[in-house]
């Protein structure tokens, strides 16, 4: 039967957040024998944003400009019981969404 691996994948618009939360998780794969793959990076989003600060039409036209990154990243882990739980109780900060797929 061939081994799956359980994916782990972690959004931010913090990225020194999510590098420190990638560290941590490749910590402890190292720790405990498990092979890993990644941190493998995604394409950065990008949402623009642009006002005129002015909110009538008169005088001159000038604009804020706006911008948040979201940043992505995906780690792959092999199948080993005791890394998982040891994943499940790191401290996630606030601002970093985790999702974990572990294949049936």
């Amino acid at each position: 039967m061939a081994e799956k691996n359980a994916k782990i994948k972690l959004i931010s618009t913090d990225i020194g957040k999510l590098n420190q939360v990638c560290q941590e998780i490749s910590d402890i794969a190292t720790r405990t024998g498990t092979k890993v793959k990644g941190p493998l990076p995604l394409p950065t989003k990008r949402f623009k944003l642009t006002m005129r600060k002015g909110p009538d039409g008169k005088g001159t036209a000038k604009w804020d400009r706006f911008e948040m990154r979201v940043h992505k990243r995906i780690i792959y882990l092999g199948p080993n019981e005791r890394a998982m739980r040891q994943i499940m109780r790191v401290q996630v900060p606030e601002g970093v969404q985790i999702g974990i797929e572990i294949p049936s």
